[in-house]
């Protein structure tokens, strides 16, 4: 059985729609295949909603960011309602991806957000930079073909870019051949990219 191709924004409508009524507001922000889609960069199906952290701002209004679980109780709520509604998986929008957090973040995932507001829930769509820097990284353990190769493609990173990934991405693990497997996919962007 295949699983249903997720109509993200009808979703993330719905969610925002949601917390509205029970009067709350969330911010989120994703990253992957969903944030490629609505940024226009692929158009592609995709199962699920990254969700890599929560955000807020301060007195000053500056932008903080924070692991995205637990998800708030509303957020939760509203998320299984929407997925029984549109039949969708449980965990159509996950923080799986948070995991990230343990080897750190792109220091420059701040600079480059887009903010979309769906009623009460502000969706943050993290930048070009920082999808490449995770994508290259997704990349080095799934092989040519995957699908986070093929992102990587689409964003068609400049050789600037994928140096300043790279060297992120070799911060991410211990891995005595982690830095030649980098290299390799990076090679293999360089002589594929459109």
């Amino acid at each position: 059985m295949t699983e249903p191709v997720l109509p993200i924004e009808e979703a993330l409508r719905a969610v925002g729609d949601i917390l509205r009524a029970s009067g709350e507001r969330v911010s989120i922000v994703v990253v992957g295949g969903a944030t490629m889609n609505l940024l226009g960069i692929v158009r592609r199906s995709t199962r699920d909603i990254d969700v890599i952290a929560r955000a807020w701002r301060d007195a000053q209004g500056d932008l903080h960011l924070t692991h995205a679980e637990p998800f708030p109780e509303s957020l939760r709520r509203a998320i299984r309602t929407v997925a029984r509604d549109l039949g969708l998986p449980e965990n159509w929008m996950n923080a799986e991806v948070g995991s990230q957090w343990v080897h750190g973040l792109p220091p420059w995932i701040l600079d480059e957000i887009t903010w979309r507001a769906y009623a009460s829930l502000d969706v943050g769509l993290v930048g070009r930079r920082t999808l490449i820097a995770l994508k290259l990284f997704a990349s080095v353990d799934s092989g040519p073909g995957s699908v986070h190769v093929q992102d990587l493609l689409a964003l068609a990173p400049t050789d600037a870019e994928l140096e300043e990934s790279a060297s992120w991405v070799s911060t991410q693990d211990a891995y005595d051949g982690f830095s030649s497997m980098i290299s390799q996919v990076a090679e293999h962007v360089r002589r594929n990219r459109p």
